[in-house]
């Protein structure tokens, strides 16, 4: 009896203590002060991914039946050697793509990520809400309801669009404009399924930080955010630019060459610092791409492992 006194007395108290702890301190500030915008209250955290587009020649040989092919279990096989946190497996390498992948393939897939320690970052369709036919960005947002669901099915807590190509009979503000209503409309289905919608700057519409947050900013929905593609911002310092949207930010494309403009290779230890800096929490795909040399010279195996390995390096260093 003094035993089950004294328990009970021990539960009594941990419960009083928990009650007298302040709420808020409990409920910190939000994660997202704006527009998915991280908090710097915990520091930085960087895990890397692979977006499967490295391998897009092998994975669209193995989808038509050639020889020389990868599947996505392959690539996740190769991302399990390599010491990848997770991978990005970008929707068009699914069997049937635009259309609903099999749910049976949907779920060996996942679990045989889970076998392999591996986490799904994000995945990607393709998109655009620039059109000026209402038509083709009306079919962009089903598909985004479509592709939503499957990210959900995945695990996948983002899905990456497009914000197409700006029409050359329209300003940009008009096209932007549409852009805003369709990203608000399928952020409102992402919402649904707890998927994030992440519109990627990809040198068409959105070639610079400016035109990047003008959208987010009027969007303005924690459930849309950006796949901030280093590659892509036509500008003549990319580096400014990519700093600037780190805090909009919720998946990346590290590629390891700049824009067209700028040239050469991108110098990761100084892409590392700026994330470190800015306290960036989450995943980074990186994604490997032909060279001036041409896609015959392209070993997407051999270029991702090194990418991967400065990458690791400099977050290594660094933090």
């Amino acid at each position: 009896m003094n035993f089950m006194r004294k328990v009970y007395a021990r539960r009594d108290f941990l419960k009083s203590g928990l009650l007298a702890v302040p709420i808020f301190s409990l409920q910190s500030s939000p994660l997202n002060g704006g527009v998915n915008r991280p908090s710097s209250e915990y520091g930085p955290k960087i895990k890397i991914s692979l977006n499967a587009f490295s391998f897009n020649s092998e994975l669209r040989k193995h989808l038509a039946g050639e020889s020389g092919g990868l599947s996505l279990f392959d690539v996740l096989d190769y991302c399990a050697r390599i010491g990848f946190d997770a991978i990005d497996p970008t929707g068009y390498y699914f069997p049937g793509y635009p259309e609903r992948p099999d749910r049976t393939y949907i779920n060996k897939f996942k679990r045989h990520a889970h076998r392999l320690g591996l986490g799904i970052s994000g995945t990607g369709i393709r998109t655009d809400f620039a059109n000026s036919d209402r038509a083709v960005r009306q079919a962009g947002l089903e598909l985004t309801k479509l592709w939503v669901d499957v990210a959900s099915d995945m695990g996948a807590p983002v899905l990456r669009v497009f914000a197409g190509n700006q029409p050359k009979d329209v300003d940009w503000e008009t096209a932007a404009g549409w852009v805003v209503d369709s990203l608000a409309k399928c952020a409102e289905y992402g919402k649904q399924a707890g998927v994030i919608i992440a519109v990627q700057n990809h040198a068409h519409m959105i070639k610079t930080a400016d035109q990047t947050i003008n959208i987010l900013d009027r969007v303005n929905s924690d459930w849309v955010g950006l796949v901030a593609d280093t590659g892509s911002f036509i500008t003549e310092n990319p580096y400014d630019d990519i700093a600037r949207v780190i805090p909009y930010a919720v998946n990346w494309q590290l590629k390891d060459l700049l824009s067209s403009r700028q040239g050469g290779p991108i110098d990761v230890k100084r892409f590392t610092r700026l994330l470190i800096e800015k306290n960036y929490r989450g995943y980074v795909p990186i994604e490997a791409l032909p060279g001036p040399e041409g896609r015959e010279k392209f070993n997407p195996s051999k270029q991702v492992a090194t990418l991967y390995s400065q990458f690791r390096k400099a977050i290594t260093e660094l933090s």
